[in-house]
């Protein structure tokens, strides 16, 4: 079986896993796929392999916690890979601040840093520090790999990274950073073989999901993003309401005298779809709804949609090529119909047929952009990450001793 590497992407009541063969290159093959979700709650476990085929699991009524989802997880990958070694873990977080521009083998001082970063991101931050706390307990000889969502947009250039409030508050890492760059990453890596006729021009790829985003590639490298100082900038989201008026925000403390810890949970938790709806935070729940909130969610979401594409063209002075990605984008004809139907007048033409069968490509031949639907990856992109990493940690150790 030979070497194996664990990537964890750990949430509030959540723990996704995947597990990867260490092979030379990059296209690592899956052999595990699964998630822990209602953690704390009512637990439930599941997992498939690399053919999608669902796997016999145990029952996970005693996980309470990211340390008991983890030894639940670690104990059945030991019982199903009896023979094979991990050799690492890699982890999904949220935030790397200002310093870290690619992935970090985890020391205390690199975890000491990222704890900081919890008031930046108190939605993901702690929950994938956790994962990596129980790993390090359970596993106290296998290194570690962070990589960063953040890492993806340092490419952005001065002016879009401003926030613009008096330079002394830049210095304390106030500046907008971008999320969702492991999911971008991993559609620009792809692009060369997926669609190579827009791989190296202008496009805009839409990470839709719970979580939803979109970023302007120029030539596979990020120069803008809807996301901005936290996860909760740009698009309506699940439970997220992207851009708000800071006046609002105002209000809420002056006006309606909440504290600060409700207004953190109202805008991480209760706004975006399920606040306008008053439903749900599911697409595919909106969809099926005659609900007035539920039309009106969806239409929201879409009307926030087709308006950060028109703000992302103007940053690229054009388009050549439109990306769908993640839960909603990967999934929701209806939601791709109607964006590109918005977006008709950058020339997009869809072909509603391949759109309903989720083709690969969407648009027509004569559609001056083409537009895409592409699976993201994160979990092969932080296995990458964790490979190339220590296979330079190691070289590098090798160079300085002079060892073999």
């Amino acid at each position: 079986m030979g070497e194996l590497a664990l990537v964890l992407n750990s949430g509030s009541s959540s723990l996704k896993f995947a597990v990867f063969r260490a092979v030379a290159g990059d296209d690592w093959p899956l052999l595990v796929r699964g998630n822990i979700q209602g953690i704390g709650t009512a637990p439930q476990m599941s997992a498939h392999d690399q053919d999608g085929a669902a796997l016999s699991i145990p029952p996970a009524t005693q996980v309470r916690d990211a340390q008991s989802a983890l030894t639940h997880v670690l104990g059945w990958l030991r019982s199903r890979f009896a023979a094979a070694d991990l050799f690492a873990v890699g982890h999904r977080v949220v935030h790397g601040g200002p310093r870290h521009a690619g992935p970090a083998l985890v020391t205390p001082e690199v975890l000491s840093e990222l704890r900081a970063l919890v008031p930046f991101a108190p939605l993901h931050q702690p929950y994938n520090l956790a994962a990596i706390e129980a790993a390090a307990q359970q596993r106290p000889g296998v290194p570690q790999v962070a990589c960063f969502d953040t890492s993806f947009h340092r490419s952005l250039p001065a002016v879009a990274r401003l926030v613009p409030l008096p330079a002394a508050l830049g210095e304390k890492g106030l500046q907008r950073y971008g999320f969702h760059g492991l999911s971008y990453e991993y559609i620009a890596s792809v692009l060369p073989r997926v669609a190579p006729q827009i791989a190296a021009g202008r496009v805009i790829v839409a990470h839709l999901g719970s979580g939803a985003s979109m970023c302007a590639l120029r030539a596979g490298v990020s120069v803008e993003n809807s996301f901005g100082f936290t996860a909760l900038d740009g698009l309506c989201m699940g439970t997220r309401p992207g851009s708000v008026d800071p006046g609002v925000i105002l209000y809420l403390f002056q006006g309606l005298g909440m504290s600060a810890k409700e207004v953190e949970t109202l805008l991480y938790k209760k706004s975006g779809l399920l606040g306008i709806s008053g439903l749900s935070n599911d697409m595919r729940e909106l969809e099926r709804s005659e609900t007035a909130g539920a039309r009106l969610a969806v239409d929201y979401f879409l009307y926030r949609a087709a308006q950060e594409i028109g703000a992302l063209c103007a940053v690229l002075g054009g388009i050549d090529g439109l990306v769908f990605t993640a839960g909603i984008g990967e999934n929701s004809p209806y939601v791709r119909r109607r964006i590109c139907q918005a977006c008709a007048w950058l020339g997009i033409e869809l072909d509603e047929a391949a759109n309903q069968a989720g083709a690969t490509r969407i648009s027509t031949a004569a559609s001056a952009a083409s537009v895409w639907v592409i699976p993201t990856n994160e979990e092969l992109m932080i296995a990458r990450h964790t490979g190339r990493l220590l296979a330079a940690d190691g070289a590098a150790r090798r160079q300085r001793t002079g060892s073999p």
